[in-house]
């Protein structure tokens, strides 16, 4: 590991790089083709210091399947089936909550207002989004078309950082996904799930914006 590497070729090569990369909210999907020692620069952070947070993170962690090598219909089997899949469950379950919490807690301190808009919004543009990739991008990436997925794999990757500037919105809906101390159960839950929401969506990207689109444009 070097501190030349972009966020993504580490995120990509090392897995416990996700992991240090979201605890110090270093953005490795959208943005991930920028190299530590840049990154680290602005954000006057340790390049030095976050690979060796990697490493001994890496020590601890089983190794997963290389998406870098795996045959692509795999990795578009394991997006669809995993992360596709999460996505649809995850969504409507989060803006019940979020209307429950709005519901009965409006005049709390805290009270997130206007969450639940905003997740009912952002479901709308993501199943949107997941339906574009299964019934047009992923097939022609699965054909082998290559360069001419350049134009879908753009419009793809637009609409990852729409949906991540919607994420960093829930975030300031909710202070960082930080309940109060008056906080009920269900207030608590939905905060639990936003975060994992945001970690597995962050992934989720990465694996498509650094690993399946960069390879069906080149092999």
């Amino acid at each position: 590991m070097t501190a030349t590497q972009t966020l993504a070729e580490l995120a990509v090569s090392h897995p416990g790089a996700a992991h240090v990369f979201r605890q110090h909210r270093l953005d490795f999907c959208c943005g991930g083709r920028r190299a530590l020692a840049d990154v680290c620069r602005d954000r006057g952070l340790d390049a030095v210091a976050i690979l060796d947070e990697i490493a001994a993170v890496d020590a601890v962690t089983e190794d997963g399947p290389r998406w870098d090598t795996a045959p692509l219909s795999d990795l578009v089997t394991h997006i669809v089936t995993v992360y596709h899949a999460r996505l649809r469950a995850q969504l409507p379950s989060l803006v019940a909550m979020a209307a429950k919490v709005e519901g009965k807690h409006a005049d709390k301190p805290g009270c997130p207002i206007g969450l639940t808009a905003h997740l009912e919004a952002m479901q709308a543009d993501v199943l949107w989004h997941l339906e574009k990739e299964e019934q047009v991008l992923f097939p022609m990436i699965v054909d082998g078309l290559g360069a001419r997925v350049a134009q879908p794999v753009h419009v793809m990757e637009l609409e990852h950082e729409h949906h991540g500037a919607n994420l960093l919105q829930a975030r300031a809906l909710t202070t960082d996904f930080t309940p109060p101390a008056h906080a009920c159960v269900t207030w608590r839950a939905l905060y639990l799930g936003l975060e994992q929401l945001e970690q597995e969506l962050t992934q989720h990207i990465h694996l498509e914006n650094n690993v399946l689109f960069r390879r069906a444009l080149t092999e």
